[in-house]
């Protein structure tokens, strides 16, 4: 459905009611996934909560959206941390945003709305040596007995390319390139087009290639490389980390902070990082204050 076709029946005199709904056909149209969907849409709808159900979209002011979101921040009965009230008024922007794109509404009420960023608290990393112990105690899995060449093959790419869980289960075997000509390489890849931007190739270890052919002989993945739930990945980190020592709770989000860390004390460039990591520049601001916390000593090329 066009932005046109779910408009088309939409005016300043409308109510948020269907204009919740003609939104919510809009998102599923620009491919947004289910839980971005969900999110922005349980979001918006509180404000059907606050404002009276006749009220006119073009009657809703910015002192009523700011009114809105103190309700919602001190006196709902409903808890609201910072961190989702930034949120609600992120998605609650978004939507007026449309509505003015549209020409529902002639002016943008929620424009003005003073949006509140709250950085979320600093990962937890590895330091070298523990991310050293942590390879050593994986590699020792492929001269066991019994050779094992998954945990090396999954700790090692964590640590080096910095991907998410998500991608990386959502990588499969034509996504590995080891004739490319720089090396070889992993596609990271995307199945809804919303999240095509992300889309990225990361060069790989040419050692790492070695472990990836016995895992590969060893446990003959047909087309997803690691075929197996996220929980049962899970477990296998949190198991290395305890063969390693570490108080620490070993995780794909630990590792991902792990290799950017390690990737911007070497002095790899900001936005090359940035990109790596498949961000925006937004969400990168967040994460170099970050990056800058957890190493003040440290000042990356620019």
């Amino acid at each position: 459905m066009s932005a046109t076709s779910a408009t088309a029946h939409l005016t300043a005199q409308s109510t948020l009611a269907p204009a919740i709904k003609a939104w919510e056909l809009y998102l599923n149209d620009q491919g947004r996934s289910p839980n971005t969907l969900k999110a922005f849409l349980s979001d918006v709808r509180i404000l059907t909560q606050f404002v009276p159900a006749d009220q006119a979209l073009g009657a809703i002011t910015t002192d009523d959206l700011n009114s809105y979101f103190e309700w919602m921040e001190k006196h709902r009965d409903v808890p609201c941390s910072p961190k989702t009230l930034a949120r609600r008024i992120t998605s609650t922007k978004s939507f007026f945003r449309w509505m003015n794109k549209y020409g529902i509404l002639l002016v943008d009420p929620a424009e003005k709305v003073l949006q509140r960023s709250v950085m979320s608290p600093l990962p937890t990393v590895l330091t070298e040596e523990e991310a050293q112990v942590v390879l050593s105690v994986a590699e020792a899995h492929r001269t066991d007995r019994k050779p094992d060449a998954r945990s090396f093959t999954l700790v090692y790419l964590l640590l080096s390319t910095g991907i998410k869980k998500s991608e990386c289960l959502g990588i499969h075997l034509n996504h590995i390139d080891l004739d490319a000509p720089d090396g070889p390489l992993v596609f990271i890849r995307y199945a809804s087009p919303a999240n095509r931007y992300k889309e990225r190739k990361i060069p790989l270890p040419e050692d790492w290639e070695s472990a990836y052919r016995e895992y590969l002989t060893q446990y003959q993945p047909v087309d997803q490389l690691f075929p197996w739930s996220p929980r049962r990945l899970e477990y296998l980190l949190e198991d290395i980390g305890e063969e390693a020592g570490l108080e620490k709770h070993l995780s794909f989000d630990m590792c991902r902070w792990s290799s950017t860390l390690q990737d911007y004390r070497n002095g790899m460039e900001p936005n090359k990082i940035r990109q790596k990591l498949g961000v925006s520049k937004i969400q990168w601001r967040e994460i170099n204050m970050k990056l800058k916390q957890l190493n003040p000593d440290k000042t990356p090329a620019s």
